[in-house]
């Protein structure tokens, strides 16, 4: 069997959007290269800093290099009858398909993946990075982030494993992973609702949520760089799921099952939807300060939101609410006293005025509990089926819990209310959806309206 070990360098990591700067293969026999190729590349649009930074490559280097149209006949001929051997090969296959698409061909090859051929061979080790790996085994790469010192780099590394597997040629790893992919994903549904991964002894290993199921499942078993994304595949046996239709009910039922059963991936988990958080410190006087902060690398925020904005206006209504200080809470700039003072709405903490003991108990109270705008309602969403609608009630400024109703149900929606755990997060993922969805699919009732309605008005 012959190997075309390969690596390429690109101008960032989407296929649709990027380009290949260099490219080289060595073509393997299972014994000993028997032809290579190497080239730089014109990606026809200009490398970043960023990216000159990481391989060296700039945009004087390739001035004068071939178009990927010159060389795609290369490519293919030197890669005929041979399978691609690379170190996260789906990014490598991934952009050279996407180059031949751009001219109308259609690139087809058998792939081996080294990243999870050394996670079967040789596991345990603290990294399958390209770099990391070789370094732990011995590995030497005199030109790392270059396509020929990382293709060679690559090459000895299946040699290595070669060794361990001496059959390893007749190993079609990336067959194994479409089937194995192909049964996981069987009968997943394409909507809205939360996904449970389980291992091979039955545990729960993992808890999300998608609008659509089936989609992003697919993604985190596409996904090759990630090393969280890559254990959890490793250990993924089963795949089941709760159809929910509504996002919201998604979110919700996401959160109350990961408290309830704490999946080991989920963890540390943070939402990429709430990228910024309201913190809280004391400074040199002695008064309670709060900030917003954006969330990433930092521990667990009092609050969190789906963007700045909304976490100002959280915080603007903190202020109001319990006459906090603009300054101390990091919405107004200012060496001196800030606005509210000057209009008589702060006490004068910015100032040194109001003792700091009083004012830390109004901040203390001010984030005790994740305020509702009303008291009692309910959110009508979508649902499972065309003929469904979900519906959310919050009792008393407090979640109670989400249900489904249909049809004339709609005129006594309480009865349908599984009960749930109320807490901040759920208060934050309500006050949230219902901002980004105000004035489209979601209907906010007040208890009393219900009566007022007709079916239509939420069917």
């Amino acid at each position: 069997m012959k190997f075309a070990v390969l690596d390429i360098e690109t101008t960032g990591l989407s296929p649709s959007q990027e380009k290949i700067t260099e490219i080289a293969i060595f073509i393997y026999d299972g014994e000993k290269i028997v032809d290579e190729y190497s080239t730089l590349i014109h990606p026809e649009k200009k490398i970043s800093y960023r990216i000159t930074q990481l391989t060296g490559i700039n945009n004087q280097m390739v001035a004068d290099a071939p178009k990927f149209y010159e060389v795609a006949k290369k490519i293919v001929e030197i890669t005929e009858d041979a399978v691609l051997v690379g170190h996260n090969v789906r990014f490598d296959y991934g952009f050279i398909r996407h180059e031949f698409l751009r001219l109308g061909f259609q690139y087809e090859r058998k792939t081996m993946d080294t990243v999870s051929l050394s996670r079967k061979l040789i596991p345990g080790k603290p990294s399958y990075s390209l770099g990391k790996l070789c370094h732990t085994l011995g590995i030497e790469n005199a030109a790392r982030h270059r396509a020929a010192g990382d293709a060679m780099a690559t090459l000895k590394l299946f040699q290595l494993l070669q060794s361990i597997e001496p059959d390893l040629h007749q190993h079609n790893g990336i067959r194994e992973n479409r089937e194995r992919n192909r049964s996981l994903l069987d009968g997943l549904p394409e909507k809205a609702g939360v996904y449970y991964f389980y291992n091979k002894s039955g545990s729960l290993i993992y808890v999300g949520k998608s609008v659509n199921i089936r989609e992003r499942v697919q993604s985190h078993l596409n996904n090759h760089s990630d090393p969280k994304e890559l254990e959890i595949k490793n250990q993924l046996a089963e795949v089941k799921f709760k159809v929910t239709g509504s996002e919201l009910v998604a979110l919700l039922l996401e959160s109350h099952e990961i408290k309830k059963h704490q999946p080991l991936f989920n963890h540390a988990q943070r939402r990429t939807f709430f990228r910024w958080g309201l913190y809280s410190f004391t400074d040199e006087k002695g008064y309670l300060n709060l900030k917003l902060m954006k969330t990433l690398d930092r521990v667990d925020p009092i609050f969190t939101y789906g963007s700045l904005q909304e976490g100002q206006d959280h915080v603007y209504r903190l202020c109001e609410e319990y006459n906090l200080c603009q300054k101390l809470t990091g919405l107004y700039e200012s060496s001196g006293a800030c606005f509210y003072y000057q209009i008589h709405r702060c006490n004068g903490a910015c100032l040194g005025e109001e003792l700091p003991e009083e004012y830390n108990n109004r901040v203390l109270q001010s984030i005790e509990n994740y305020h509702f705008n009303r008291n009692n309602f309910l959110i009508f969403d979508e649902g499972r089926t065309a003929e469904e609608k979900s519906v959310v009630k919050v009792e008393n400024g407090r979640y109670v819990g989400f249900g489904f109703v249909s049809g004339d149900e709609v005129q006594s929606p309480h009865e349908a209310i599984e009960s749930y755990h109320d807490n901040k997060e759920v208060r934050q993922i309500i006050i949230s959806y219902i901002k980004r969805n105000a004035g489209r699919k979601v209907t906010v009732v007040d208890f009393d309206q219900i009566k007022g309605h007709t079916k239509s008005d939420y069917l």
